[in-house]
């Protein structure tokens, strides 16, 4: 099935105003007090990494997907395909197949290349999944990874902001400049910025490239998963 994507790549409803807004969320409210305030509460609270993260990952998606409600959808009376929440092509489940396979390769690639400059794979979240691993904490890493964090990362950062940057710098600077604010909120797993910043382009081309979010949420998905599984894996 072909998707009705209404020139997407020239035209939006937005403006500065709904941009600034959203990155504001994204920058104060989510970095700078949900990580950086709340976060530690939550380990409190918890007192295990790995069910804190989680929580605060569900907190984020909660508060960037309804950031992208009440900013950019129900003012303009826009429904949610207009960030990409839509069918997309059958015959583009090849290029997710070889997108994911690229993105792991690459992943694999950049840590080495990396490690020469001191670099390691490990970070906290992979020490927390490490700490306890039993099929309980298994589960939780894996649906945090491969399903929470694709689909409102994907939304937010692909849908939205992928999209608004397209319409107004071009294919090459969007790519780039949603990469790098993607990269960016990755603070504080610095190890993992490289890896993030390879990963927004993958996820910004596929989006080009068909018009929907959900291959990128899919490749997302998958290769998050990998990565969780190979983390337990003794």
């Amino acid at each position: 099935m072909e998707i009705n994507q209404m020139n997407w790549k020239e035209k939006d409803y937005w403006g500065l105003k709904e941009f600034i807004f959203l990155m504001v969320l994204e920058f104060v409210f989510v970095i700078g007090c949900i990580k950086f305030i709340i976060h530690p509460i939550y380990s409190n609270w918890f007192d295990n990494e790995l069910y804190s993260g989680t929580f605060m990952g569900l907190t984020i998606a909660v508060i960037l997907i309804l950031g992208v409600y009440f900013i950019a959808i129900r003012p303009k009376k826009l429904s949610w395909s207009e960030v990409g929440v839509q069918a997309f092509a059958a015959r583009y489940w090849k290029m997710i197949i070889v997108f994911s396979v690229i993105l792991l390769f690459g992943a694999v690639l950049i840590v080495v290349l990396t490690s020469f400059v001191g670099n390691t794979w490990e970070n906290s979240k992979t020490a927390a999944i490490q700490q306890r691993i039993t099929f309980i904490s298994f589960l939780i890493a894996f649906i945090s990874a491969a399903i929470i964090s694709p689909i409102y990362e994907e939304i937010f950062y692909r849908g939205f902001l992928y999209r608004w940057l397209r319409t107004r710098i071009g294919l090459l600077g969007a790519i780039l400049l949603s990469s790098i604010i993607f990269t960016a909120i990755h603070i504080p797993t610095y190890n993992a910025m490289p890896v993030n910043f390879f990963s927004g382009v993958i996820f910004a081309v596929a989006y080009e490239r068909t018009g929907s979010i959900w291959p990128s949420v899919i490749i997302h998905g998958l290769t998050n998963g990998i990565m969780v599984l190979l983390t337990v894996l003794p």
